[in-house]
């Protein structure tokens, strides 16, 4: 392996709210078309429920709705994308996700203070590849609900329920 294969990462990009998300692809389980979700009272407003996915039952996060975005109908290009990040499992609810792509290390900057504070510490950096911004997501803060007075944890896979 050379050191430039070695300094790129594989991401799928995926799309929201008109802006392009990165999520390293070895933190991705699967991708799937959004179905049936069941909703879960009491949930924070960005759960939207919870979802059977592959003999797994887990939460759906609204990722507009994490964000601040306004809430959008799904689509036909609307996908969940079943992630784990520090032993949690969630589905992310997105516009569309599609491409997959190598981003070299080098073209991954950390965000700058004044965004981070904006962000909600989401952001690992930002790549522009080909004139494009790309905001890599750090999923160990997405699945944390910790701010808002929302500090619901996000189930992890195989966690009792019946509890």
């Amino acid at each position: 392996m050379t050191d430039q294969a070695a300094s790129n990462e594989s991401y799928i990009l995926l799309e929201l709210a008109g802006t392009t998300y990165a999520v390293r692809t070895q933190e991705v389980k699967h991708m799937e078309l959004v179905e049936q979700i069941t909703p879960v009272p009491t949930a924070p407003s960005f759960v939207e429920g919870i979802v059977f996915s592959r003999g797994q039952v887990i939460p759906a996060i609204n990722l507009r709705l994490r964000f601040g975005f306004p809430r959008q109908e799904h689509t036909i290009r609307s996908r969940l994308i079943v992630v784990e990040a520090s032993g949690r499992i969630a589905g992310l609810l997105v516009d569309a996700a599609r491409e997959f792509r190598s981003i070299p290390a080098a073209a991954i900057q950390p965000p700058n203070e004044s965004i981070s504070g904006l962000s909600g510490e989401y952001l690992k950096g930002i790549a522009l590849l080909n004139e494009r911004l790309i905001l890599i997501l750090d999923l160990k803060e997405v699945l944390t609900f910790a701010d808002n007075q929302e500090t619901t944890p996000v189930l992890s896979a195989g966690q009792d329920q019946s509890a």
